[in-house]
C-alpha cells in the first residue's frame, strides 16, 4: 500500500514529463475560430443559434462563456501531467454558485456539468483562470486586479488540494462549502455579498417562481406564460422551433412529456420516485437558458401536488461533451444524460433531489433537475477588487474539492503542484495569453456577424417579431 509521501512523489515525478512552466503554453491557437464555432452549433435549433450568437456578441466575456469547444480544441495541444479523471469541461467563473441540497442546506460549488467528461484536471483550472482574466478586463478592473485574481484562484486550488491530500477518503467525499461557513469567514468587504446571496437563494423557490412564469387560462387551468424568446410553447404561434422540427409533428406537449416520464423515474432513488408520484403535470414549455446552451433543447414542466404547491422540472438536452473529440479517454456511459448526472453526483458533495436522465421520442438524450431551486450565481458587476479576489479564492477552493472527490488522487495532483509559485506563475502567463487570443477570436466573430457569414439576433429582435 502506498503512503502519502509515495503519492506526493508520484505527482512530483510527473514534472519530468510535463514541467510546470510548460502549463503557460496557450495550445493550438493557430486556427480559424469560425469553423469551430459553426461546428458547435450543428444540431441546434436554427433560429435559436442566431440568439446564441447574439448573446455571444455582447462582450469578449460572453463570447468566452458561449463556446467551450474552442478552448477544448486549443487545450488539446498542451502538455498535462498525465492524470485523467472526470472534469467539469466548462469551469468558467459563472458556472460556480449556490444551490440547495436535498436537506435544504445552501452550498457553493460547480453547478454546470453539461460538458463533464474524463480529462486532464489542468484543463478545468486553465478555463477557470482565463475566465477570471477575461472577466476582469470586461469589467475594467485593471491589470493588477487581473493578476491578483488569477493568482488567488491557483493558490487557493493549491492549498485546498494539499488539504484534501492529507484527509481521509470519507472526509474528502463529505466535505462541502456552506454559506454558513462563508458568513463566518467573510470580512466587511464580502459580508454584504454573502448575506445578499443567502437572502436571494431563500427567495428562489418553486412557490416564488410560480406567479412569475405561470397564469390561469380562460378555463382556469394552470399554464406556463410565454415570454419570448426565453419561454415559449411548442405548438403555439409563438414557437421558435424550425418548421420541420419533429416535435411539431406531435399533437401537443403531452406525448413528449409521457415519453420523458417512461425512463426518468427509474433513474431516481426509490424514495424520490415516491415523492415524484405525488405530483401531477399541468403544462410544459421550451425554456432558453444560458449562453453556450442556447439552441439546444430545454423544457420546463409545471407540476403540482394535491394542494397545488408547485414543482418545476427542467429537461435539458445532453449532447456529446465538447471534450470528447480532444481527449483519448472515453466516457464509460453511452447515455449523455447519465454522463452529466454521474459527473455531477461525483463532483458535487450533494446534488439535486430530482437529478436523473431520460430520452425523447427521437432518441435525443436529456438530464432532469429542478428549475432554479435556491440556485444563485455571482453578480460580478457589483464586485469590488476585494470581493472579486475573495470569489476567486472560493472558486479555486471549490474546483479543487470537486477534482479531489472525483479523482481520488489529490496527493498526486498536490505533489505535482508543489508548494512554490511555479504553477501560479505559469497559469498567469497562460491566462493573459489566452485572454488576448479570446479578444482576437471575438473580433473575428464580430466581423463574421457584421458581414453576414454568421447570423446573430438579440433578445429585442425576437421580441419585436412577435409583438401583437
Amino acid at each position: 500500500m502506498t503512503t502519502l509521501n509515495d503519492r506526493l512523489k508520484q505527482g512530483k515525478d510527473a514534472r519530468k514529463k510535463c514541467p510546470r512552466n510548460a502549463q503557460a503554453e496557450p495550445g493550438k491557437i493557430k486556427r480559424d475560430p469560425l469553423p469551430l464555432i459553426k461546428a458547435s452549433s450543428v444540431g441546434r435549433i436554427n433560429s435559436l443559434v442566431e440568439l446564441r450568437y447574439g448573446r455571444m456578441l455582447v462582450s469578449p466575456f460572453t463570447f468566452y462563456r458561449g463556446n467551450a469547444l474552442l478552448q477544448a480544441h486549443d487545450l488539446a495541444g498542451t502538455l498535462n501531467m498525465g492524470l485523467v479523471s472526470p472534469i467539469c469541461g466548462d469551469s468558467h467563473l459563472m458556472n460556480f454558485g449556490g444551490f440547495a441540497t436535498p436537506e435544504r442546506n445552501l452550498l457553493f460549488s460547480l453547478n454546470d456539468f453539461d460538458e463533464v467528461h474524463p480529462g486532464p484536471w489542468e484543463w478545468d483550472l486553465k478555463r477557470l483562470v482565463a475566465s477570471f482574466v477575461v472577466a476582469a478586463r470586461d469589467l475594467r478592473h485593471g491589470e493588477s486586479i487581473e493578476e491578483s485574481v488569477c493568482r488567488e484562484v491557483v493558490v487557493s486550488y493549491q492549498k485546498t488540494m494539499l488539504e484534501c491530500a492529507e484527509q481521509s477518503a470519507l472526509d474528502t467525499w463529505y466535505e462541502s462549502i456552506s454559506y454558513d461557513d462563508l458568513l463566518k469567514q467573510a470580512n466587511k468587504a464580502t459580508l454584504e455579498h454573502v448575506e445578499r446571496a443567502i437572502e436571494k437563494a431563500e427567495r428562489r423557490t418553486h412557490a416564488e417562481l410560480l406567479p412569475k412564469i405561470s397564469e390561469r387560462d380562460a378555463h382556469g387551468r394552470l399554464i406556463i406564460r410565454d415570454d419570448l424568446p426565453e419561454i415559449f410553447h411548442l405548438h403555439k404561434n409563438s414557437t421558435l422551433l424550425d418548421a420541420d422540427d419533429d416535435w411539431l409533428r406531435l399533437s401537443d406537449w403531452r406525448p413528449l412529456y409521457d415519453t420523458f416520464m417512461r425512463d426518468y423515474p427509474g433513474t431516481l432513488q426509490a424514495d424520490r420516485r415516491a415523492l415524484l408520484s405525488r405530483f401531477h403535470v399541468h403544462d410544459m414549455a421550451f425554456k432558453v437558458v444560458g449562453v453556450g446552451s442556447v439552441g439546444t433543447r430545454c423544457l420546463v414542466a409545471l407540476l403540482t401536488d394535491e394542494q397545488e404547491f408547485p414543482l418545476f422540472l427542467q429537461f435539458k438536452e445532453a449532447r456529446r461533451s465538447v471534450l470528447a473529440d480532444y481527449v483519448k479517454a472515453r466516457s464509460k456511459v453511452r447515455h449523455n444524460g447519465q454522463r452529466v448526472v454521474d459527473g455531477q453526483r461525483l463532483m458535487q458533495s450533494a446534488s439535486d433531489l430530482f437529478l436523473g436522465w431520460t430520452t425523447d421520442p427521437s432518441g435525443r438524450q436529456f438530464y432532469v433537475r429542478q428549475l432554479r431551486d435556491m440556485k444563485i450565481s455571482a453578480e460580478l458587476e457589483t464586485f469590488d477588487a476585494l470581493t472579486f479576489a475573495a470569489y476567486a479564492r472560493l472558486c479555486g477552493r471549490a474546483l479543487a474539492r470537486a477534482h479531489a472527490k472525483a479523482s481520488g488522487q489529490a496527493a498526486q495532483i498536490s505533489g505535482y503542484i508543489g508548494k512554490s509559485d511555479a504553477l501560479a506563475d505559469a497559469l498567469l502567463k497562460y491566462a493573459k495569453s489566452y485572454a488576448k487570443q479570446n479578444e482576437k477570436d471575438f473580433e473575428r466573430f464580430q466581423q463574421a456577424c457584421r458581414k453576414g457569414r454568421l447570423q446573430a439576433r438579440s433578445e429585442a429582435d425576437f421580441a419585436a417579431d412577435h409583438l401583437p
